[in-house]
């Protein structure tokens, strides 16, 4: 069972329904670009997920943006949000030379969160797992884009398959049960952002829940 929503965590912004599953939104992705900028990042510090007995193999995470009094911390806490009053979110030095992920995120017309790039490696797995609170009733959305990933890779949300492919713009209610496994040969990676879910956001992913 779900956790309640924290009503001063994040505005509702007058929406109360908790939404679709899962919706592919309707907004362009310079593919090819953002390859580009995430293999220059791949030279970086990626960081071990946090919660090592919720997945099997490699999990790691290059964090993008944090909390803002964690700009100048340890790499380990501007890569997860932590239970905080506070409300002020900063883009990270690893962003600013990402022209297109920095446009992507522009097209956004919500509050930003969290961002950071999540590589779940080859033959690694999440276990099922659920993020309380984190969807549309609870005016919270998590959003991913796969820069890269295979047919191998199956991500599962409430016992229904996302079918993600690289490039497309994706939302899910992370609060119901999910799990991703990579049955490939290679690593998967997507960009992950967490923001608020503004009147527009909330359209762009209803209208895009029938094309999912």
């Amino acid at each position: 069972m779900s956790m309640p929503c924290n009503v001063h965590a994040a505005p509702t912004y007058g929406h109360t329904l908790c939404g679709p599953l899962f919706s592919r939104l309707d907004i362009p992705v310079p593919i090819a670009s953002l390859q580009g900028e995430v293999s220059q990042l791949m030279a970086g510090d990626w960081l071990p997920h946090v919660n090592r007995g919720g997945y099997d193999g490699v999990w790691d995470v290059m964090p993008l943006r944090c909390q803002m009094q964690h700009v100048a911390a340890h790499p380990i806490l501007q890569s997860f949000a932590l239970a905080s009053s506070a409300e002020e979110w900063a883009d990270l030095p690893a962003l600013r030379p990402c022209v297109s992920i920095r446009q992507l995120l522009a097209c956004l017309k919500c509050p930003l969160k969290s961002v950071r790039l999540m590589r779940l490696h080859a033959g690694a797995s999440i276990r099922p797992h659920r993020d309380n609170g984190l969807h549309l009733g609870c005016g919270e959305a998590r959003l991913h884009v796969p820069v890269w990933t295979t047919p191998d890779v199956h991500f599962v949300v409430a016992g229904q398959e996302l079918p993600m492919r690289e490039g497309e713009f994706w939302y899910f209610n992370a609060d119901e049960e999910h799990e991703v496994i990579n049955h490939s040969h290679a690593p998967r990676t997507h960009l992950v952002m967490d923001c608020l879910a503004t009147p527009w956001l909330v359209q762009r992913i209803q209208e895009g829940a029938s094309h999912a």
